[in-house]
């Protein structure tokens, strides 16, 4: 495996793994993402919604924080890394199928689960939340036009919008899961490089 790394000794056993600009893309969109789950709840849960109160302000920030979520993704094409790295979410290989097939069994030793700079377990999660977040953000306009849509479609978009978000919680919640059971990973989104042991072990497939 022909790997990068800096030139400095200290750094000799790290490789790049994320530019700046994707890193910074991943926070915003993370924050957003984070803004967006809690108001929900401040507004749909009646415990939190007493203890916070002010549910106009909180629908109003509910309401920006989804309209701007698309906004660092968007930014983010700008960066040649992010779309390099957009490519290879949406590049799907037969290695890709032996890793969810090493899942389905349970078998969680990493050489029966190849993968190149993502596997497929976070090729699945960025296609779901992609889709997923639009259609968040195509039924929350539905509900804030009132004005422009008959009563059954704001129904309807209300009724997906609400069950749609409490899956998305329930996603979130594992992503993070893993995420914190994985510190290397967490390392490579918050510096940029991972460890050349770990890049080896995870994603033997990777050619920086």
């Amino acid at each position: 495996m022909h790997l990068r790394v800096d030139e400095t000794p200290a750094l000799a056993s790290r490789v790049r793994r994320f530019s700046r600009a994707e890193r910074w893309v991943h926070r915003v969109t993370a924050l957003l993402m984070g803004v967006c789950v809690v108001t929900a709840a401040c507004l749909y849960v009646p415990q939190f919604a007493e203890l916070v109160g002010r549910r106009e302000l909180v629908v109003r920030i509910h309401e920006w924080a989804g309209l701007l979520l698309p906004v660092p993704v968007l930014a983010g094409l700008a960066s040649r890394a992010f779309r390099a790295d957009l490519g290879r979410l949406n590049r799907w290989g037969p290695h890709d199928r032996t890793w969810l097939r090493a899942v389905l069994r349970r078998d969680a030793r990493p050489s029966s689960r190849p993968a190149a700079k993502f596997n497929a377990g976070q090729k699945t999660y960025a296609a779901w939340i992609a889709g997923a977040s639009l259609v968040m953000l195509g039924t929350g306009l539905l509900m804030w036009f009132t004005h422009l849509t008959p009563l059954m479609w704001r129904t309807s978009a209300t009724f997906v919008h609400d069950w749609l978000a409490l899956t998305i919680g329930i996603v979130l919640a594992g992503h993070i899961g893993m995420a914190l059971g994985d510190p290397d990973a967490r390392r490579g989104l918050r510096t940029g490089s991972v460890s050349r042991e770990w890049a080896e072990r995870e994603h033997r497939l990777w050619r920086p």
